[in-house]
């Protein structure tokens, strides 16, 4: 009984010193970063991955971090990205600043295993809102999979997407707007260069996010300047796939004229006015972020990049959540008198009219129409004709899902009664279940921990499969199946296949006709001339016919 105590005693010893030593202070490119942790996982916070964009470099591409000397203490968060108000919905105000680039890292204390597969997670929150410290972002229960998380803060709102007329000017690329999405990819190159240092692998690397998290990701792959820098993509409810050349703001004059127009209502007259401008004062004049074709970051979209073969080929697990629209419409009042003019405020009514919107008989079908058409809209069918790309353009594996899951929200909590809406399953991946704010039962439990071991599984091999899961085949056709991420995870069919296909055939009509335009234009404009010219010849010939039989008559 002695001896196994001294053995156990011996082997806990071992272990703590395995965690002390690693607890040790890591060294970076910038300088030596230690956590104070001595646990099984070890966290770094705050790391900076760039310079503080700010002064002379606000709106400019992000520059290396400076170094330091002597040991830096990564124990806390700093500061979110200036923004308005937080996401998810349900995430705390968090102190911000324009000093922001930084990311954090969670990562196995023991080392035991060799390199271990990065996920790098890109925060949603509509390009204006979140950060990479949000709690529910914690990266400790997706670590103890064996992998190292990464999350990380980019410039949002004007601060990251801002183009203007003299940015161009200044840029050697003629473009300018893109500043968020260069920060995710800088935050990615410092990945790429350090995580070793944590026990990552930096050609095992997978970006995951959600919303405009996902969005970032589906530009990722159609950017020439993240090529190589990861190798999976996990696509939770986003991706831009549309005809995005019918929206003039994606083009690179397009942004440029629209933040021409901020910077005008914001009270600048310079480029040196904006960039002393308060942060306070920009936050204050209406933006609507968004990324653009500005022929360097982006050369083409993502639609363009996948036809032309110049994507970046990765594997993917994608997919929606079952009640996606339900967060956009949760205030909204839909009838059946006022459904057109409800979706009428986000959708051209032409739209509506061609994927055959209807509001049902009564307002419950109304709403729901409304929510399933917004969820189709917004996000199911970027996401399913993401996967289509995928399927014919490379060798990459895809895998697709639904999330059905539907947790209990506590009443008051801003998910309450909105079912498997926008957002929900970031709980699930994470595997931070916060007591406060639903009743989990243990099906939640036994489901978050599920989803974890597919994202992680894909994380290590491109493939989500492994022990004691139910088998997620891959998405092989136009058709393929889907895992749907309820309790119990199951395989079902896709789901409202023929409205897919013709929301596609409608924006295939659109593209055909703007890219073609000038030359229908100019076809009808032929048609009619020779139209005219045969009808005013039959009018000459019916003329003549008439003259001669009046000759004859007399």
């Amino acid at each position: 009984m002695y001896k196994c105590l001294i053995m156990v005693c011996f082997l806990l010893g071992f272990e703590l010193g395995l965690y002390r030593a690693n607890a040790q202070p890591v060294v970076t490119e910038s300088g030596q970063i230690e956590s104070s942790q001595t646990a099984a996982i070890q966290s770094y916070k705050g790391i900076p991955y760039a310079a503080p964009p700010v002064g002379p470099l606000r709106w400019r591409p992000p520059q290396p971090a400076a170094q330091w000397r002597g040991v830096r203490k990564a124990t806390s968060y700093s500061p979110a990205c200036p923004q308005l108000g937080s996401y998810p919905a349900d995430a705390p105000q968090e102190p911000t600043s324009e000093d922001c680039l930084t990311l954090n890292i969670w990562a196995p204390a023991a080392k035991k295993i060799g390199k271990l597969p990065v996920m790098v997670w890109i925060h949603g929150g509509g390009l204006m809102n979140g950060s990479g410290s949000v709690p529910q972002y914690a990266g400790d229960r997706l670590a103890a999979r064996g992998v190292v998380v990464v999350t990380i803060n980019y410039r949002l709102g004007a601060l990251g997407f801002l183009a203007h007329p003299g940015l161009n000017k200044e840029s050697r690329h003629g473009g300018s707007g893109n500043y968020g999405l260069l920060d995710q990819i800088a935050a990615l190159k410092w990945v790429n260069r350090n995580v070793a240092a944590f026990g990552g692998d930096p050609d095992r690397v997978t970006i995951f996010g959600q919303s405009s998290g996902s969005f970032s990701a589906s530009m990722l792959v159609a950017s020439p300047l993240a090529k190589g820098l990861f190798q999976r993509v996990i696509g939770q409810s986003g991706a831009v796939f549309e005809p995005v050349e019918l929206d003039p703001y994606f083009t690179r004059e397009g942004a440029a004229e629209a933040g021409a127009h901020f910077a005008k209502k914001a009270g600048a007259r310079t480029l040196a006015d904006l960039r002393r401008m308060p942060v306070e004062s920009l936050l204050k004049t209406r933006f609507h972020p968004q990324f653009n074709i500005d022929g360097h970051v982006l050369p083409k979209s993502p639609h363009d990049a996948y036809v032309s073969g110049t994507h970046n080929e990765v594997d993917l697990l994608i997919g929606t959540n079952a009640d996606e629209g339900r967060y956009f419409f949760n205030t909204a009042t839909v009838t059946t008198q006022n459904f057109g003019a409800v979706l009428g405020r986000t959708y051209p009514s032409l739209l509506l009219w061609a994927v055959g919107a209807t509001p049902g008989k009564t307002n419950a079908d109304a709403r729901q129409a409304a929510v399933a058409f917004d969820t189709d809209m917004r996000f199911r069918w970027s996401m399913w004709a993401w996967a289509r790309h995928a399927l014919t353009s490379g060798n990459s594996r895809t895998y697709f899902y639904r999330f059905a899951r539907q947790p209990a929200y506590r009443k008051g909590h801003p998910y309450f009664g909105l079912r498997a809406t926008h957002g929900v399953e970031l709980p699930y991946v994470f595997g931070n279940l916060d007591a406060s704010a639903a009743n989990w039962s243990s099906g939640d439990q036994e489901l978050a921990s599920t989803i974890q071991q597919y994202w992680t599984n894909f994380a290590k091999t491109g493939d989500p499969n492994g022990a004691g899961l139910s088998r997620w085949p891959m998405f092989d056709s136009e058709q393929g199946k889907v895992m749907n991420l309820d309790q119990p995870a199951r395989i079902t069919p896709l789901a409202d296949y023929a409205r897919l296909k013709r929301i596609g055939r409608v924006y295939a009509a659109a593209k055909f006709v703007n890219r073609n335009l000038y030359a229908m234009l100019a076809t009808a404009f032929i048609l009619l001339i020779l139209l005219l010219t045969i009808l005013v010849r039959f009018l000459v010939r019916l003329k003549r016919r008439s003259s001669a039989s009046k000759v004859s008559a007399r």
